[in-house]
């Protein structure tokens, strides 16, 4: 599919916002009408916050925790949004959370990414939607996959969903990390650069999991084009029932969009987009280098130790002089500079030497890698 592939509204023509970023807030989950309604009186006196968010059915990992309020939650946001006047969106994973949140009024649907995963459940979603007019906002999978999360969009756009946007909220990624899920920016940025009429925002609180990253998680979305963030706000966020590590209050959310740069693109913003997306494939390549250059390493090590082990010197001359021939050959023929590959393979060579040397207890200048 083509950039021009799905029929999609742009947010400024069906949202309140003059001007960008639009800014969706409000609790993780609905927990009391109290709670609901002093967060939303709140987040009402920020111009920027439009839409206020608060989940009702939560999808929860085990049955013991804490699963939402259920449909007793539209009514508290249907009274946010007749006392407020802002929008109201949930979260909907079934055709029967999808038919109550339309008899409660409520403005936009958003579908979550443990619901994203699943290509069937999407489907029943989009049959359930079919000759509705509201604006669905879906959230990228657990995983990185991003022909999933389009396959998500282009199923509510072939039942008609017209008003679409992407949300942003960052991945699962199984070794350690400062974040409750990796950025891995390359992926919206990608959806960018391919759908270009696609609203994308971005949930800093799902990927940050940690009050004190959102503000550079949603820096780096603006400076990205994204067009919206959804940041989680509680009146008191450390009693949550829900992630209350990741919720902040709304005079916290206030001090922080003032403090929060919009870029304001110069040119075309496809071309940014583009040299954006170019950026990322090199910081991933980058990666890649240092993770191999790593492995090497410890290669190089071993064969210090079995060196070491058999009674053998680390200077191999001839095998040094074959590694030279061999790997200049082949970045002749990848388009390298010669004099370029030489230079990397002596800082590689070097290094080689000094471990091996520390292993063996030997100070021979050249060894074999």
């Amino acid at each position: 599919m083509t950039a021009k592939g799905m029929d999609i509204l742009p947010l400024h023509k069906w949202l309140p916002a003059k001007q960008l970023p639009l800014v969706i807030s409000g609790p993780c989950s609905a927990e009391s009408r109290e709670q609901v309604l002093a967060t939303a009186r709140q987040l009402a006196m920020i111009p920027q916050v439009k839409v206020f968010r608060a989940g009702i059915w939560k999808p929860r990992t085990r049955p013991s925790k804490f699963e939402g309020v259920g449909n007793e939650g539209l009514k508290w946001l249907q009274d946010v949004k007749a006392e407020t006047g802002l929008l109201t969106t949930v979260e909907v994973a079934k055709p029967e959370h999808i038919e109550a949140a339309l008899h409660a009024g409520i403005d936009i649907l958003w579908i979550g990414a443990r619901t994203v995963v699943n290509p069937f459940s999407v489907q029943e979603l989009a049959e359930v939607l079919k000759g509705i007019d509201i604006p669905v906002m879906v959230k990228n999978p657990l995983n990185p996959d991003v022909k999933l999360w389009l396959g998500a969009l282009e199923r509510l756009n072939a039942s008609g969903i017209t008003r679409l946007v992407a949300i942003h909220r960052g991945f699962y990624y199984y070794k350690h990390s400062i974040y409750r899920n990796q950025p891995m920016w390359e992926i919206p940025i990608e959806m960018q650069w391919q759908y270009p009429q696609l609203p994308i925002i971005c949930d800093p609180s799902h990927i940050s999991g940690r009050r004190d990253l959102l503000q550079g998680i949603s820096q780096k979305a603006l400076d990205l084009g994204m067009a919206g963030l959804m940041i989680e706000s509680h009146i008191q966020p450390e009693e949550a029932l829900t992630d209350a590590d990741q919720q902040i209050t709304p005079s916290v959310l206030a001090e922080m969009l003032k403090n929060l740069h919009v870029r304001q693109f110069s040119g075309n913003k496809e071309f940014q987009t583009k040299l954006e997306h170019l950026r990322h494939e090199i910081d991933k390549m980058d990666a890649e280098l240092i993770d191999i250059l790593a492995k090497r390493m410890n290669i190089v090590e071993e064969i210090g130790q079995y060196k070491k082990d058999n009674n053998i010197t680390v200077l191999q001359i001839r095998r040094w002089s074959e590694i030279i021939y061999d790997r200049l050959n082949l970045g002749e023929k990848a388009g390298l500079q010669k004099d370029f590959l030489l230079r990397m393979l002596q800082l590689v060579h070097k290094e080689s030497i000094r471990r091996q040397e520390n292993i063996m207890g030997q100070t021979d200048d050249e060894e074999n890698s």
